[in-house]
């Protein structure tokens, strides 16, 4: 069953001054003789904003695009991803189908490998409140990716047990780092890895300087002596070997 289109979101009554009802009539025009493009970003946002499906005559009459009366814009918003239209009505149709937040942590899962936030976020208004609030609550984490710089959400499900095979485990503890650094920086700039440090340079610098490694000092063992002040005198076998 398809909503009404709200109040919030029908223009306002027409203004009884002739002025400014030629100024409502001037912004419409304006709008209608806007490139398509701009006419059909103009609809689409209506559609993401209210989540209705509206006809072609609701639509004119909330943001005064009349796809009618448009050919091109009328067939390419039947054709864009980001619109349902059903043969009368036209809705905004997110990547993914979801309602709520136990919708949306079903989903994610789903994903044990990841799923980008970027194809979640249109999924409904308060989706990107709904990630943090399961973050929070520990069921999902939020992730960078390194490489394209955007957010994934990760399944944190303590009822899925992850196992690592003990040939892996072995494999792991089995591999022996050199003890040097300028091996490791060698190793890890054949593994084509930026190394941080660069021992060589600093090593280098340190030898011009006359830098040479200091040795720690051995702190002498404090004694306790005659000289002492003594805060336990009312404990004498503790005192027996004083110098």
């Amino acid at each position: 069953m398809h909503a009404d289109l709200p109040a919030s979101v029908k223009p306002p009554a027409p203004a009884v001054k002739f002025s400014s009802d030629t100024d409502r009539l001037q912004h419409i025009n304006s709008i209608r003789k806007a490139p398509a493009g701009a006419q059909i970003k103009r609809v689409i946002d209506l559609l993401y904003e209210t989540r209705l499906a509206l006809t072609p005559e609701q639509i004119n009459e909330a943001c005064y695009v009349d796809i009618n009366a448009n050919k091109t814009v009328f067939d390419s918003l039947r054709k864009n991803l980001k619109v349902s239209h059903d043969g009368r009505r036209f809705c905004y149709k997110s990547k993914h189908d979801l309602k709520d937040k136990s919708q949306l942590l079903y989903l994610v899962r789903k994903f044990p490998e990841g799923i980008a936030v970027i194809d979640l976020k249109d999924s409904y208004p308060t989706v990107m409140e709904d990630l943090q609030s399961l973050k929070a609550a520990g069921q999902i984490w939020l992730l960078s990716n390194l490489d394209s710089q955007e957010d994934i959400a990760y399944p944190n499900d303590p009822r899925v047990p992850i196992k690592v095979d003990d040939d892996l485990k072995l494999l792991f503890r089995g591999i022996e780092l050199p003890r040097d650094m300028l091996d490791i920086e060698k190793d890890l700039q054949k593994n084509g890895m930026k190394p941080a440090t660069n021992t060589a340079k600093r090593r280098a610098q340190a030898q011009v300087q006359g830098v040479t490694p200091k040795n720690k000092t051995k702190k002498k063992k404090h004694e306790i002596s005659k000289r002492t002040k003594l805060t336990n005198a009312h404990l004498p076998e503790l005192f027996q070997n004083l110098k």
